[in-house]
């Protein structure tokens, strides 16, 4: 369903857009994040009150202690009365997924349309953006080949476990991987030295899987990132190191606002 508005916006932007593959990208991921910024607002303002919660959950802990059913109940009350949903930001982050899938198959096709495939791209896009089949895509942005992975060749190897690297990841993988952890970093309610020297005797008790959960996924998504992004071409890269600056620059916007008022 995506698939094919996606591949056209991609041509529209890129010829408004000084026929350049990655300024086109960036374009497009602009246009997206302006269509979800209702969703993601509402998600970045759960994450918020959540955060803004997390002293009463704390007390709720000490409060009830080892009686879960009804620490569970407590907590229920809580966020039915501040308004607040644990799972508000599972939506805009399965259609952030969605849309990436949708791009990447988008991309695929962009990609690889250089000679003789153009015919088929032709197929996928509407009449008035049709391209003369002896086009030649520019693929250049910055230092990238859109079309290719974003790694830097090494004049050596590194051995690491059983895998030979001679490879490293490059500057928008890696700011990508940055930019997804500083953005998860800031939904994160700060804890004291106290709090963090109980949560790790939690942890070792096995529970608080809640909050393990989110500790572990705060560095498990960017290195994600990187071991999923050292292979994909970097257009999807591109898109997805801007999607998640938009979205950065978009939650400091919002904790501004909030510190105004």
């Amino acid at each position: 369903m995506l698939f094919q508005p996606l591949v056209n916006l991609l041509l529209l932007f890129y010829r408004v857009f000084f026929n350049n593959m990655g300024v086109a990208i960036i374009v497009l991921t602009a246009a997206i994040r302006l269509v979800l910024l209702p969703i993601t607002s509402k998600q970045l303002k759960a994450g918020q009150t959540m955060k803004k919660l997390a002293p009463e959950l704390e007390k709720l802990k000490k409060q009830y202690g080892d009686d879960k059913q009804r620490f569970a109940q407590e907590q229920l009350k809580l966020y039915q009365k501040h308004g607040a949903n644990p799972i508000a930001g599972c939506l805009p982050t399965i259609i952030q997924f969605a849309v990436l899938i949708a791009l990447y198959q988008a991309l695929s096709q962009v990609l690889l349309a250089n000679g003789d495939v153009i015919g088929k791209l032709n197929e996928t896009l509407y009449s008035f953006l049709r391209l003369p089949t002896e086009t030649h895509l520019n693929m250049r942005f910055l230092y990238l080949n859109i079309d290719k992975p974003d790694t830097f060749l090494l004049p050596f190897s590194i051995k690491v476990f059983n895998f030979t690297l001679n490879q490293i990841p490059g500057l928008f993988l890696i700011g990508a991987a940055m930019v997804q952890f500083l953005s998860s970093k800031m939904l994160m309610p700060a804890k004291s030295q106290l709090e963090k020297a109980k949560e790790k005797k939690e942890e070792k008790e096995g529970e608080d899987m809640a909050g393990m959960m989110q500790s572990q996924m705060l560095y498990l998504a960017p290195l994600m990132t990187l071991v999923i992004g050292f292979r994909f071409p970097s257009g999807l890269v591109l898109y997805w190191f801007s999607f998640s600056l938009f979205m950065l620059a978009q939650q400091l916007f919002l904790k501004k606002e909030e510190a105004r008022k």
